[in-house]
């Protein structure tokens, strides 16, 4: 194991994104493992997620935490895609039509990435024909909704119902979330998972992926 990985794990969780850079790069620069590095920084970002689910930080913090892991992984995806990359999946995620909010999707995303998911972000206010439509050009394993707005909820609906139609919901897990969703709502759509915060929400991708 690289002898400063420990440098650069707490980094991530005390969030020192000034310093992260530098660390990785010195790692870099002492050929350290690519891949060992980052499965490193997932286990801290790990970490940071379930200081999160503990109360013991908040929101703002966790996003510092996301923003260091991502210059870190930043420096390493050129050697990484030089190389290959293991991926612990693929996931598509978009705030459904109406909705603009994209602060807990971002968020989301950077806690995927950094658990080491490939991700494709589709952005806000998507129509449920075209999430149907990346679903089938993009095939990833899991499919990500959410929805900041009670009045945009049933979107999501419209989106699983069309899966369905179109034939390609069997080949994907879906999985939601935003304020106004919960667990029964999303048992009650048809979604496979549903996570609550960004924090769990990585660990529900995990559970789906292997499921």
């Amino acid at each position: 194991m690289y002898e400063k990985m420990d440098m650069i794990k707490q980094a991530i969780i005390q969030r020192q994104h000034d310093q992260i850079e530098t660390l990785v790069q010195e790692a870099i620069d002492n050929n350290a493992d690519p891949q060992e590095l980052i499965d490193g920084m997932i286990e801290a970002m790990d970490e940071i997620g379930q200081m999160y689910s503990k109360n013991e930080i908040y929101v703002p913090e966790m996003m510092v935490g996301a923003v260091t892991m991502k210059k870190g992984l930043d420096l390493l995806n050129p050697l990484l895609q030089a190389g290959e990359k293991k991926s612990k999946g693929k996931i598509v995620m978009c705030t459904v039509k109406g909705d603009i909010h994209d602060i807990g999707k971002n968020l989301v995303i950077m806690m995927l990435q950094g658990a080491g998911f490939d991700v494709v972000d589709l952005g806000v206010d998507l129509p449920a024909d075209k999430v149907v439509e990346e679903v089938k050009a993009q095939k990833p394993n899991i499919l990500g909704m959410s929805a900041l707005l009670t009045t945009t909820m049933p979107e999501i609906q419209t989106v699983i119902k069309n899966l369905e139609e179109q034939g390609v919901r069997d080949q994907i897990k879906v999985m939601v979330g935003g304020a106004p969703v919960n667990q029964e709502w999303a048992r009650k759509v048809g979604a496979d998972g549903y996570g609550e915060d960004a924090g769990k929400a990585v660990n529900v991708a995990r559970e789906l992926i292997n499921a």
